[in-house]
């Protein structure tokens, strides 16, 4: 069985989100009475062919159309399909779960099945015209199915209306529009797929009257960023949440006042139930976020995965990345299927009756789970953690924010090399899954940017829980040799600029300790041995590291009351990271230079005199710093520490 042309479909159309968004739709393919349908809860972009479940055609056939004793419920009728479904798996396939469509995918004769839910054919599929306009648009090409409870039941509606259309035409149908929920269009070959969903769609293009438009607009920076952690605490006090912020002009459109969003209070399609549950939480203006938030829980049962505040935008929530990722993305969707519906005869929504049904169908929420489940970092040391980096774009502070993402922390990296930022970011993603990680640009001597550099954080994950005040810089030179400019810039970013962050990364950290008292963040200063003892020419740095420790004992008892600990790490000399061995600019070399290590004439001869400082004998690594890191994240009774990692060069009096 060649499954290289169905992989090369579902991939690409997988990968549009013109098609289909946070993995849905589902895609198969027939041969000699076996298909091969798409697996749940995996992504079409990413499909690889074990992700398929191979089944046996004539059993998955025989389902639909078997007799039902007439005294089952719709729910006794729907088990007992289920049940079938799952028994029509050949064997060494019994751990896989196949599609819930799967039962349609075998009715097509077609080799080739394709099921997406494009925004724009749904802007016509939950229209009130729908089913008019669709039969305007697209005569006899194409079957309209009414809306319809999916499993069994929509099953056996579509086996009725095929005949009927097969009877009529003297041809199977090809294109298949179900109402308020997407479109299957059905080949023997991928090139006619693509034909006719190229059609379907450059018709519907040519009869829409608006288009979304999502340019980024202006919107209340501060009023966003005081929100944001108080929704990820609301939605789970023990901070294993994210809030993800969108605004852009097609959403303002609609947040605007509670009449404009009315539009998008109730779901469009059954995708949009499982992503974004059924009903999103709408704040007024200046409303009480906590109070709108908890009534919204007593009321419902359960809390929003989408909360709009009126002229701001709105969050999506979710206990990982990935699911308030999912929800983003379906509510985006829904905007624009309002959008397209105007040209349909404005928006009109699933029933409530239909909507209580997905809520409550098992298979749902069977492929919610699986969806979700993946890349969640859960178990891991600091999973969920939402962390700032400063200085992470290269080097030790790059180091830093690796081993962080490997316990499962969600990391901005802020640097003054926005590019090197971006591309330490794109490696973290790659590794650990999209969304791990953002890069933004941050001189931490600014106070401006470094507002700037906390607000992006908050406005990509919705909260802050550690801050690594890692940037820094080092100038040797004696106190004959030593500028003022020099002096002046090393005091300006190792310890101004701690200040600073401190100012600011404590915002978001004071919010989600008022909603959830009790819940712990940290302010981590990557310090020095230095901090600890002089050195000899090298006062400038020691000097700022020395008042850093003063800055990390007054801010621990401030801020304790917050429920914010401060610590500073204070590691020795990593003498393989870049500080230390670039061969232009290295303490290696200024030292060497400088006439630090009396008697040295090589670069070597000053590796081997600070290696013979250290009990341990060796430099510190970006590794033991990590360690250093998890332990004072998860100590509960530690603040206003210096901890040395110096290989006992410098040890604690």
């Amino acid at each position: 069985m060649n499954l290289g042309p169905l992989i090369e479909m579902s991939r690409r159309y997988g990968s549009d989100e013109n098609y289909v968004l946070a993995g849905g739709g589902n895609t198969s393919y027939k041969e000699n009475g076996v298909m091969y349908v798409k697996g749940s809860g995996s992504s079409l972009a990413t499909i690889s062919p074990e992700q398929f479940v191979a089944m046996d055609v004539a059993a998955l056939v025989d389902i639909m159309r078997q007799q039902y004793p007439a005294a089952m419920s719709d729910d006794e009728r729907e088990e007992v399909a289920l049940h079938r479904m799952m028994a029509s798996k050949l064997p060494g396939e019994e751990s896989k779960r196949p599609s819930v469509e799967a039962i349609l995918h075998a009715m097509f004769p077609q080799s080739y099945v394709l099921h997406v839910h494009p925004p724009l054919v749904n802007g016509l599929t939950c229209g009130k015209q729908g089913a008019a306009k669709c039969a305007e648009l697209f005569g006899g090409e194409a079957v309209w199915i009414e809306l319809t409870k999916p499993g069994l039941i929509l099953s056996q509606k579509c086996d009725t209306e095929f005949c009927s259309y097969s009877q009529k035409s003297g041809k199977y149908p090809q294109i298949v529009i179900l109402e308020n929920h997407g479109i299957f269009v059905a080949a023997d070959c991928v090139e006619e797929v693509d034909k006719l969903m190229s059609g379907v769609m450059s018709t519907l293009e040519a009869a829409v009257i608006e288009k979304p438009c999502f340019d980024e607009v202006p919107f209340d920076r501060s009023l966003a960023c005081s929100a944001a952690p108080a929704l990820r605490m609301l939605y789970s006090g023990d901070g294993m949440a994210v809030a993800v912020f969108t605004a852009n002009k097609q959403v303002m459109d609609f947040v605007k006042d509670s009449d404009s969003f009315a539009q998008l209070i109730k779901p469009f399609s059954p995708d949009h139930i499982v992503y974004c549950k059924d009903e999103p939480l709408f704040i007024g203006a200046g409303a009480d976020i906590t109070a709108e938030f908890n009534r919204y829980v007593e009321r419902k049962g359960f809390k929003p995965k989408i909360a709009a505040i009126a002229g701001l935008g709105f969050f999506a929530l979710g206990d990982t990345m990935k699911e308030a990722i999912g929800a983003q993305t379906l509510f985006l969707d829904a905007v624009k299927v309002a959008v397209y519906a105007k040209s349909f005869g404005g928006a009109n929504p699933l029933p409530d009756e239909f909507t209580d049904f997905i809520l409550n169908w098992e298979v749902e929420k069977y492929r919610s789970k699986v969806s979700n489940a993946a890349g969640t970092g859960a178990g891991s040391r600091l999973a969920g953690r939402i962390a700032i980096v400063t200085g992470g774009a290269q080097g030790f502070g790059k180091g830093i924010a690796e081993a962080m993402a490997a316990e499962g922390a969600y990391l901005a990296i802020a640097d003054l090399n926005l590019e090197g930022a971006a591309k330490c970011a794109a490696e973290l993603n790659a590794s650990h899954g999209s969304h791990r990680a953002i890069a933004v640009a941050a001189d931490v001597s600014d106070e401006a940017a470094v507002e700037r550099m906390v607000q992006e954080t908050v406005l990509a994950f919705g909260g802050l829980d550690v801050l690594v005040s890692n940037a820094g810089v080092l100038i040797a030179g004696s106190v004959s040799d030593m500028s003022k400019e020099h002096f002046d810039f090393v005091t300006k970013i190792n310890y101004s600029g701690y200040f600073l962050c401190t100012k600011y990364a404590t915002e978001p950290m004071k919010i989600q300790n008022s909603i959830a008292p009790g819940y712990l963040t940290d302010i981590i200063e990557i310090n020095s041995k230095s901090g600890l003892e002089g050195s000899n020419k090298n006062f400038a740095y020691a000097g700022s590291k020395f008042g850093g420790i003063g800055l990390t004992q007054s801010f621990a008892m401030e801020l304790v009351e917050y429920g914010i600990k401060v610590n500073a790490i204070c590691p020795g000399n990593l003498l393989d990271g870049p500080l230390w061995s670039d061969p232009e600019k290295g303490l290696f070399k200024q030292y060497l230079d400088s006439g630090k290590v009396e008697g040295a004439k090589t670069i070597e001869d000053v590796r081997k005199f600070y290696e013979a400082k250290v009990p341990m004998g060796r430099g510190c690594t970006t590794e033991d710093v990590a360690r250093a890191i998890t332990y004072v994240i998860e100590q509960k009774y530690e603040t206003g520490q210096a901890i040395p990692v110096t290989g006992g060069q410098v040890m604690l009096k």
